[in-house]
């Protein structure tokens, strides 16, 4: 990878190695539902200057069947299922159950058939060995844990192993910010008329920083600098940094919060970095085909970034 797109990968780490920590707070006062409209009205409101200023939501608002396809498979459904499993499970085991998403991601690549799939032996050993180093870095707890939340959490892996692919395939071509604004706007809007119902009665401080702190930094900024990431690696790529998001959230309880430094800690996190790298590498250029020329996400790639120097 570039170093633009390790830059990208870093941010992509701590940006989204905290909101598990943000949603497990932010619960205390706020349903689910509630969170998810709060979160994604403050994203869209925040994101809703840049969209206008690139462009509008026309050509974003012809294309409403994947975009609504996108919305509810990214957005819609895994805020909504995250937040209710993480009533009852940990933010660390959400975590390690959402590093899940780059093996679900390599599995819908070859569904799919996308140019994205392959990599070579030390591609799928990056896979596993860094599946290996999140358990090793958490450990696997699940007393008092329902099959319900672990089945909204395997939902929400393949949400977000899914969704990367119709964004690249469809909307690429598109600039980000009214793509991401008008798919937060859409979802806020489907989950106003439950929060105007269902708003809590008294929020604390820190469930409301949690909140302002999920749409600001873990929403508008994170699907900014995810969307980058797709454009330079691809999308089941892009999701690697699920792998690191848990040792973020630990590392940062070191340094921060005085927490212990375990031998899990250091064995897994060396595990993750590295599964990582052999995981983003990218498979060996094949003979091209007639059936590439359309739709090949090196294209996409490379036409969504010509479209957003022309947005400049």
């Amino acid at each position: 990878m570039t170093r633009r797109s390790w830059a990208l990968f870093a941010g992509m780490c701590v940006i989204w190695g905290i909101p598990y920590l943000l949603i497990r707070v932010a619960v205390r006062d706020f349903s689910p539902g509630v969170l998810v409209f709060a979160r994604t009205a403050i994203g869209g409101l925040v994101l809703l200057p840049f969209a206008l200023s690139r462009g509008g939501f026309g050509p974003v608002l012809r294309r409403w069947r994947p975009l609504l396809a996108f919305t509810v498979i990214e957005i819609g459904l895994p805020w909504l299922l995250l937040s209710d499993a993480e009533r009852e499970l940990s933010s660390s085991l959400s975590g390690l159950l959402v590093a899940a998403v780059p093996l679900v991601g390599v599995v819908v690549a070859y569904v799919v058939r996308s140019d994205d799939a392959g990599g070579g032996v030390l591609r799928y050993t990056g896979l596993l060995l860094g599946l290996v180093g999140v358990v090793v870095l958490l450990g696997l707890d699940f007393e008092h844990v329902t099959g319900r939340a672990l089945i909204e959490m395997l939902a929400v892996a393949v949400g977000y192993a899914v969704a990367p692919v119709i964004m690249t395939r469809k909307l690429a071509d598109l600039p980000s910010y009214p793509v991401i604004a008008a798919s937060l706007l859409i979802t806020a809007i489907a989950y106003l008329p439950y929060a105007a119902l269902n708003w809590p009665s008294s929020i604390a401080a820190k469930p409301a920083w949690s909140v302002v702190a999920l749409g600001i930094i873990c929403t508008a900024l994170a699907f900014v600098v995810f969307f980058a990431l797709i454009a330079d690696i691809g999308p089941s790529r892009a999701t690697v940094f699920t792998y690191v998001n848990p040792a973020v959230a630990v590392l940062l309880g070191v340094m921060l919060l005085d927490e212990p430094f375990t031998a899990g800690i250091a064995v897994g996190f060396p595990l993750i970095l590295v599964g990582s790298v052999l995981a983003a590498r990218r498979p060996a250029p094949a003979e091209p085909r007639a059936s590439d020329a359309v739709g090949a996400e090196a294209v996409v790639a490379e036409t969504l970034a010509c479209s957003e120097e022309r947005a400049r």
